[in-house]
């Protein structure tokens, strides 16, 4: 990795390296990550051989606050270490980005809007728990409970990388606090991850090609919500991808969200074209019902979550809910290393 990191360096030492703006912000990019791996490995290296000599000690004194001490040390350096093996497995150059997640009822009526709503709360949690900003960008309530779509923008380094995992169907078997029969129902939700496009990332979007809507806003908020077209609706008529958001009271902010989401959309939909591994983006989406869930969530007549994609599977319907996911997205990315090399 340093030898890497020695090649990258001459070539940023070479006079024409700012010629192609792109090509040099990937290198400046992969570099700096090279760099950071190094420095964590040799912080870890010191750390281990600190608690080593600190070990030889122990057994010496026999001191029990000591040993308590270094086995907390230990696990600790061991979860970081860990942690690491994971990022390494994220290579795209979309990884490390923040990511704008999308979610929609499919199959269900009120049960799939519920679920979309349970979905919802446990990536906010998962984000929480790693210590990521979720912004709340936009969500439609629906008319009897849950929500009828929602997009979240999570802000993190890799936030993009492990969300990728969570982009398919997923499905909930339980029964239904909807019926009175309190029979068992299925329910779908579907989800999909984009990287939020850089800032300086150059998009071409023509005032032409968009057909901007304002609305008033519904749902929680407080008085002031519904009383004035805040809300924007985009539509980018060449793709026909449609994006819009309510969640900020003033019209000009939402308009600068919408378009945020919208330049996102578009930086994935225009990769999609370019390197033709799959179908244009919207033919792409699996139909959100039978047969096509990445994951299935069943709470009746036992309690299981298991991944399709990986077999990983856990009986602990409730901690997964809540947000405790890793294990799930650690299982995907490592199989997508195996398949790949």
């Amino acid at each position: 990795m340093k030898k890497r990191v020695e090649e990258l360096e001459r070539e940023m030492s070479k006079s024409e390296f700012w010629q192609d703006g792109a090509k040099a912000k990937g290198v400046m990019r992969e570099a700096s990550l090279h760099r950071g791996l190094i420095e964590r490995w040799e912080k870890y290296a010191k750390e281990i051989a600190d608690l080593q000599d600190l070990a030889g000690l122990c057994e010496q004194d026999g001191d029990s606050e000591v040993e308590r001490d270094l086995a907390s040390a230990a696990g600790r350096i061991a979860s970081e270490i860990e942690a690491m093996e994971v990022e390494a497995l994220m290579k795209g150059e979309d990884d490390e980005k923040d990511a704008i997640l999308t979610i929609h009822p499919g199959a269900g009526g009120t049960e799939s809007q519920d679920w979309a709503q349970m979905l919802m709360r446990m990536y906010v949690r998962w984000a929480e728990r790693r210590g990521f900003e979720v912004d709340v960008m936009d969500v439609v309530p629906a008319e009897e409970a849950g929500i009828k779509s929602a997009t979240l923008e999570v802000k993190g380094r890799y936030a993009c990388g492990y969300l990728k995992a969570e982009s398919g169907v997923h499905r909930l078997v339980r029964i239904s606090p909807f019926d009175a029969n309190h029979r068992r129902h299925t329910s779908f939700a579907s989800v999909f991850v984009y990287s939020e496009a850089d800032e300086d990332l150059e998009i071409e979007i023509k005032e032409s090609d968009l057909r901007i809507d304002t609305f008033r806003a519904s749902g929680a908020g407080g008085q002031h919500v519904n009383k004035t077209d805040s809300a924007v609706r985009i539509t980018h008529i060449p793709t026909k991808i449609v994006v819009q958001c309510q969640s900020e009271r003033s019209q000009h902010r939402n308009r600068d969200n919408a378009m945020k989401i919208l330049k996102a959309r578009l930086h994935a939909h225009y990769l999609e074209e370019e390197r033709k591994k799959v179908q244009e983006l919207e033919k792409s989406k699996m139909d959100i019902a039978w047969g096509s869930q990445i994951r299935s969530y069943v709470l009746q007549p036992y309690t299981l979550v298991k991944d399709h994609r990986t077999g990983r599977e856990t009986g602990n319907v409730v901690s997964v809910l809540d947000g405790d996911i890793d294990h799930f997205i650690e299982a995907f990315l490592k199989s997508m290393t195996a398949e790949k090399g």
